[in-house]
């Protein structure tokens, strides 16, 4: 081609692009190897994901630039020395068979280079939304939520479709966002824990609601409860009860239940007055017919002026929802599940408590967590006790090892996260939950008030120890498992209940 014209040698003819010609042809093969790699074998590591669809095709791009910036500046050293001998702009004679064979070259390389750019960019688009690569390839950071997501009801559900959703908008912003990540992941200036709620997350009628639609709900569900007291025998309490998540859609019946909140023609916005709306100190109600209801807490010290300069948001699934995945368990929950699947042997006196006991001890690192809890365990049912049976080593060591496999799963010590820092809302158990609205104290200027009572959300149809289990079908009067008097009634439930025996 006329690039060899006037001076017989190639502009590529120079050290840059002879270095940019290495770095290509190297990048190239092995861009082409991994891609065939991962195509036909795959790999469940993220480094070599990144290795194959971000770094080796940067090392390529980096290459073919050197070539085009050496081609460049030899082309501008020839013209400077051998004035009008070369062309301000390259000439392609077709008719000369050199130059025709270059330039069938050039377009061949040329349409194999776009093709494979194509292919490699549809991969980057898929490992980057892949949860290989959202959880961990910043593994330090993301193992909370990993790990939690792991075992969460929506493990089969990429993270890219809930945290970005369809559509190019959200997946531009997404990585745009990112792009601040990968700097603090570098430099270490992440905070731990990652606060929530996440800041300018998807509305969830795009996101969840592409598998939930409102309009299917109805009726009421019935859900189970078994919790064990941290006594001697580690006593069962079961509550069976109704849920009532009544429905979004007029067609099936009255609009009403808790998803009341979510009903298509009712509009329900709040002010929290802290960052992770736990407190909520002004709702505002606007039903079907257009009226609207604003109620005030009389609990709140938010001040007037503060509550009317706020923007109100729009209650949406998370609001609730808040913990749809990442749920961190917390001891006495976590606990209450490993006795009624069996995990831990309910024959072992006080493990209820000794097992909470154990989790919630402060750890520097999950490895001295696992010693710690070992020895705890360990040291309780060894220790020569007049009204305490010695246990069986291999039960003692089946309690030991499920204990440390809870913490596992729910306490990162390296990340500070634990189920205090994540409040869940949905119930009202550990976390205010519902009642950061339906406390009784939140009260209209006509003096309607957002009912507190128990029957609003559920109907408890059986409670009670095993083989004490009274039931209604109409309903019964919650009974609390531990005398306490009426001190529960006067409080909220996560005022005791805060997910451990010693809060």
């Amino acid at each position: 081609m006329s690039g060899r014209r006037g001076g017989g040698l190639s502009l590529t003819h120079n050290w840059i692009s002879l270095a940019g010609i290495v770095v290509a042809v190297a990048s190239f093969f092995a861009v082409a190897c991994l891609i065939a790699l991962d195509l036909f074998r795959g790999s469940g590591n993220p480094y070599v994901g990144i290795l194959t669809y971000i770094v080796a095709p940067a090392f390529l791009v980096l290459g073919l630039s050197l070539i085009a910036v050496g081609a460049v500046g030899e082309r501008r050293r020839r013209r400077t020395l051998e004035p009008g001998t070369i062309p301000a702009f390259p000439r392609i004679d077709l008719n000369v068979p050199r130059e025709r064979r270059a330039f069938v070259a050039v377009m061949a390389v040329t349409v194999v280079f776009l093709a494979s750019t194509a292919v490699g960019s549809y991969r980057t688009y898929q490992f980057t939304e892949s949860v290989t690569f959202c959880g961990k390839t910043c593994h330090a950071i993301m193992t909370p939520e990993y790990t939690t997501y792991q075992q969460s009801p929506h493990a089969r559900v990429a993270c890219a479709q809930c945290h970005i959703g369809p559509g190019a908008g959200w997946y531009v912003k997404s990585k745009l966002s990112g792009a601040y990540q990968v700097y603090a992941t570098l430099l270490d200036r992440y905070p731990r824990p990652i606060p929530t709620p996440v800041a300018n997350l998807r509305p969830a009628r795009e996101t969840c609601e592409q598998c939930h639609s409102p309009r299917q709900f109805l009726g009421e569900v019935e859900r189970t409860y078994t919790h064990y007291l941290p006594d001697a025998t580690n006593s069962a309490w079961t509550i069976r009860m109704l849920v009532k998540i009544g429905g979004g859609d007029p067609r099936f019946g009255t609009v009403g239940g808790i998803h009341y909140h979510m009903a298509i023609a009712n509009k329900i916005e709040y002010i929290a007055s802290d960052h992770e709306r736990q407190v909520i100190p002004w709702v505002r109600v606007t039903d079907a017919a257009g009226r609207v209801t604003v109620y005030q807490s009389s609990d709140t010290t938010m001040k007037p002026a503060a509550i009317a300069a706020s923007v109100p948001r729009v209650m949406d699934c998370i609001d609730c929802h808040n913990r749809p995945t990442h749920v961190f368990r917390s001891p006495v929950d976590a606990v209450d599940l490993a006795l009624f699947t069996g995990r831990i042997d309910r024959a072992l006196p006080y493990i209820k408590r000794q097992a909470v006991l154990a989790l919630v001890k402060p750890y520097a690192t999950t490895d001295l967590a696992r010693r710690g809890i070992a020895a705890s365990l360990t040291a309780f049912y060894t220790s020569s006790r007049d009204s305490l049976p010695r246990s069986d080593p291999a039960q003692l060591a089946r309690a030991v090892a499920e204990t440390q496999r809870i913490y596992a799963q729910n306490f990162f010590p390296e990340m500070k996260v634990s189920w205090r820092v994540y409040p869940d809302n949905i119930g009202h158990w550990n976390f205010a939950g519902c009642a950061r609205c339906h406390d009784g104290s939140h009260t209209s200027a006509d003096g309607r008030t957002i009912s507190s009572a128990c029957t609003t959300c559920h109907t408890i149809v059986e409670q009670g120890p095993a083989g004490k289990v009274e039931s209604r079908l109409a309903g019964l009067a919650f009974r609390h498992p531990v005398d306490v008097g009426g001190a529960w009634q006067q409080m909220k439930c996560s005022g005791c209940h805060a997910g451990a025996l010693v809060d």
